[in-house]
């Protein structure tokens, strides 16, 4: 069987991220490098922030998927420079983040004063009003924050920049 890197990708798109199931890990960006040498497939991953609970289960899954696909030859690497950051997310994982009810992260900026959550107006996913306000800096995991639209009243999760 001859695999290529594009085919890889592929089925890593199937890999959903376990804390935002809509994402695939490649949506998300965690999958930094698929890379073909002799018969061995490289993969190379970065968790969201450093000591992330997900990427274990997220390795486990893309051990699985390879299996599955019958890639008997490959290594999964965990690297860690330079740190994953929201700019990585694709702009479908950054629609399918919407969709599901999650704000996306803004895009980041070189004034790391202005990723302060607090100076944000974070647009609520349910009906886009601007009015909104921080109810917790952490969300149903760490790199989200909690929101209330005041406007329809639901909560909702913003997933932080990193």
């Amino acid at each position: 069987m001859v695999i290529t890197a594009e085919d890889v990708y592929k089925l890593l798109g199937g890999v959903m991220d376990p804390e935002v199931p809509v994402l695939s890990v490649v949506e998300l960006g965690i999958v930094r490098e698929v890379k073909l040498v002799d018969d061995l497939v490289e993969i190379k991953i970065t968790p969201t922030y450093s000591g992330c609970p997900a990427m274990n289960v997220i390795e486990f899954e893309i051990v699985k998927a390879m299996e599955q696909a019958g890639i008997e030859k490959f290594h999964i690497e965990t690297i860690l420079s330079p740190p994953w950051t929201t700019d990585w997310i694709s702009q479908s994982g950054l629609d399918k983040l919407s969709e599901y009810g999650i704000a996306p992260p803004e895009k980041t900026h070189s004034d790391k004063g202005q990723l302060s959550i607090f100076q944000k107006e974070i647009v609520c996913p349910q009906c886009s009003s601007g009015r909104t306000e921080l109810v917790s800096q952490f969300g149903s995991t760490a790199c989200k924050a909690q929101y209330k639209c005041l406007d329809c009243l639901e909560p909702f999760d913003y997933f932080k920049c990193f």
